[in-house]
């Protein structure tokens, strides 16, 4: 459905409908983003997405989803106050950027506090550490959000 500006619409209704139209263009992402290596050179996009589903030898770890899971109420109340922050003629950029901020927070702390498969043996006297998901603390450094046109690609 297109919005039709004509001479009664306000300045405010105006600015109103380009938010609109600027919702319907964008979104925002949330995750590590592809293109950062860890140490050993393996985009941590993919260690991401080798923990959060599982291989042959890694147990999944769905700290994407399980943060999504565990906060649906957090998160839909939060999704509410948005929407007073849009009828208070906020742009939808700046919405979309407190939904990253905020979504962001919820996997890190789903990384740092999930509930997980613990590590076998030799990962811990690899790593000198029992907490799944957490080795050098860079993959839950590099959670974040990005802002994107609606069907871009990465």
């Amino acid at each position: 459905m297109a919005v039709r500006i004509t001479e009664t619409t306000t300045a405010e209704g105006r600015k109103f409908e380009k938010m609109l139209e600027d919702f319907k263009k964008l979104e925002v992402r949330i995750g590590i983003q592809q293109g950062e290596s860890s140490e050993d050179g393996v985009d941590l996009v993919d260690i991401a997405m080798f923990n959060e589903l599982g291989t042959v030898h890694i147990p999944s770890r769905p700290f994407l989803r399980d943060s999504v899971d565990a906060n649906a109420a957090q998160i839909n109340a939060f999704l509410q106050s948005m929407k007073k922050e849009i009828l208070k003629g906020g742009s939808a950029e700046n919405v979309l950027k407190k939904i990253g901020v905020f979504q962001k927070g919820l996997v890190q702390e789903e990384i740092t506090k999930g509930n997980f498969v613990p590590n076998s043996e030799a990962t811990i006297k690899r790593k000198g550490s029992d907490t799944p998901l957490i080795d050098t603390g860079r993959m839950r450094q590099s959670v974040n959000y990005v802002i994107k046109e609606k069907g871009g690609s990465d």
